[in-house]
């Protein structure tokens, strides 16, 4: 990948078609992480279905979202990242990114939550990375004293799984990801042994708003997903 400001992170489907892009900014990239970040305003591409979902945050258009991607019937609408700051780690073999979340505070941030993301190891583009969402999510408290998984007390993964959109060995994978970072968390190792500095990085104000290589005309405002 060649060196820039900012990348972008795609998530492609198995048939080989784009199911989302988002643009971030690059923070670090060591042979341990690429550690990337956004702010509200950042340019990002969903699927108009899962954008509603993201919306109106219910259920069923979530479903309907997933069923497109299984049958391949779905575009690409123009999105805006909102409210929250993000730091993300995604480690370049690992079945999972870790995600910083930060709101307003008073006149500053705070920490609201890590978001541990289920997904496809890092593969490296000439804009930025693609990996893969299993649809399965980890919130974390600030000081990591507790923690819920997001999606499986529904019934989406199962959903997902039956939709064959979440294969046998990508659920295999996915379940020994669960089992690591659960004891990354027991250790406070990892990315959680800098839990207390990384809890206070703040999004630089001079730094531009993350941006797609191709901007996509009339964007709809989208909630971040564990925002």
């Amino acid at each position: 990948m060649r060196r820039f400001e900012t990348v972008v992170r795609r998530d492609v489907h198995c048939t080989g078609r784009v199911w989302s892009e988002q643009a971030l900014r690059v923070v670090d990239d060591t042979g341990e992480a690429l550690v990337t970040a956004c702010a509200p305003g950042a340019q990002a591409r969903w699927p108009a279905l899962y954008a509603q979902a993201r919306i109106e945050r219910t259920g069923p258009v979530r479903t309907e979202a997933f069923d497109a991607m299984a049958a391949g019937e779905w575009e690409l609408a123009a999105g805006v990242w909102q409210e929250t700051d993000l730091l993300l780690w995604k480690p370049p073999t690992a079945w999972f990114s870790v995600n910083a979340f930060f709101v307003p505070d008073g006149a500053g941030r705070r920490l609201r939550n890590w978001y541990v993301n289920f997904e496809h190891p890092t593969c490296r583009t000439e804009d930025g990375f693609d990996t893969f969402d299993l649809t399965v999510d980890l919130v974390v408290a600030p000081d990591l004293t507790g923690w819920e998984w997001k999606d499986e007390d529904e019934d989406e993964y199962a959903h997902v799984r039956c939709l064959g959109i979440v294969s046998d060995t990508e659920h295999q994978a996915g379940d020994a990801a669960r089992g690591e970072v659960l004891g990354m968390l027991a250790d406070r190792s990892g990315v959680f042994a800098q839990a207390e500095r990384s809890a206070s990085w703040r999004w630089e104000p001079s730094w531009p708003t993350p941006s797609l290589p191709l901007a996509a005309a009339a964007p709809r405002r989208v909630a971040p997903e564990g925002g």
